[in-house]
């Protein structure tokens, strides 16, 4: 049996009434900062719990342009997670700041009781990430925050509607930075992001970020970038949207499954899932012992696992010039070699997700 890893011909498998909707707007010629993109941008703060969204050209520059809003630039430290997608680093750096990294737990994110050790007079802000699906532990990193005087960018990339005490990811923080990148659980057809925020001056700085600064076609109040969300992207963002929670709902009930079988396994580790967590599942992680043979069983099997990521962030050549060596990050190093992911989307049979269960339980059987 094939169990892929990417879920989007399936997602776009019956969409006939978006195609519909699709040809009707290619025909209004409202490509730029159009109708579409208002109307996600309202539906997304609705559906997040935040006065105002503004769509931009992806996840990169959603924190990019929150950190810029924040006055943010050149010899400024940013905290940050050193378990972490490239992306997160790449806005830090693009501004010319510095990363500071904090050592991640087995939520897969930032260690909070970490990061008061970090906070130096350069520190200006802080980036956790809510990676996976889970969230970094925000109730306390709040409190750390408001006593330095420390705004906070949440990466909310991987965690639409995930939320601590029913508080939602993107809400914490000044502002919240989520992904619409086509491996996204909410995803358009191309990049794509959007930043959240209850804060007026914030929201029309952003507006004005992400449209070269423009107050209108002649008048540039401010340096800006060109990062709009396409308004056809905004089309395909609403046809989905109102599936968002549905998605997550399914992918937290397929977690829950795997977690059931997967602890009858003791070569296998189940995350710890605080009760007052919603995980939403972007990605399904456990801890494996014997992972990289496991991983190739699983990929001989037909099966698509994956490994995020095999290298820390922090330790990539990128990075060379911050001087980390192995061992700086103990967690997040000891994560790389046990960590294996399934796929765990919300198209998945329960004859799928059997075969996986049963190929683990066999490759450890038969050792």
């Amino acid at each position: 049996m094939k169990v892929r890893y990417s879920y989007l011909k399936q997602q776009f498998s019956n969409c006939e009434d978006l195609w519909s909707k699709l040809k009707k707007f290619v025909a209004t010629g409202d490509f730029t900062l159009g109708k579409e993109l208002h109307k996600f941008e309202k539906n997304f703060a609705k559906l997040i719990g935040t006065k105002y969204a503004i769509g931009v050209n992806s996840g990169t520059d959603a924190i990019k342009l929150s950190l810029r809003a924040l006055n943010i630039g050149q010899h400024d430290e940013v905290i940050t997670t050193a378990n972490t997608f490239v992306a997160t680093v790449g806005a830090i750096t693009e501004i010319g700041a510095k990363p500071v990294f904090v050592d991640c737990d087995d939520t897969f994110c930032m260690n909070v009781d970490k990061v008061e050790e970090k906070i130096t007079k350069k520190t200006k802000a802080i980036v956790p990430v809510h990676f996976t699906g889970y969230m970094t532990y925000m109730p306390k990193l709040i409190r750390i925050a408001k006593k330095h005087k420390i705004p906070i960018v949440e990466d909310a990339c991987q965690s639409i509607l995930g939320s601590i005490n029913n508080k939602k990811a993107g809400t914490w923080g000044a502002f919240g930075a989520f992904s619409l990148h086509p491996l996204k659980n909410i995803n358009v057809w191309s990049d794509g992001g959007v930043i959240t925020t209850s804060n007026l001056n914030y929201y029309k700085k952003i507006k004005l970020l992400r449209n070269h600064g423009l107050i209108n076609r002649n008048t540039v109040k401010i340096n800006g970038y060109n990062s709009r969300l396409d308004t056809f992207q905004s089309v395909v963002g609403n046809w989905l949207l109102p599936k968002a929670r549905v998605i997550a709902k399914k992918r937290i009930s397929n977690a829950k499954y795997f977690d059931r079988n997967f602890s009858k396994i003791k070569q296998i580790k189940i995350p710890p899932r605080p009760k007052n967590y919603k995980i939403v599942y972007h990605l399904y992680i456990v801890f494996a012992e014997k992972r990289n043979a496991l991983y190739n069983h699983c990929i001989k099997k037909g099966i698509e696992a994956k490994v995020h990521y095999p290298r820390p962030m922090y330790l990539q050549e990128s990075l060379n010039y911050l001087n980390h060596k192995w061992g700086d990050y103990p967690v997040t190093d000891e994560h790389t070699k046990k960590i294996i992911s399934f796929p765990c989307d919300q198209h998945l049979s329960l004859k799928q997700m059997n075969y996986i269960i049963n190929t683990v339980k066999n490759f450890y059987k038969n050792l």
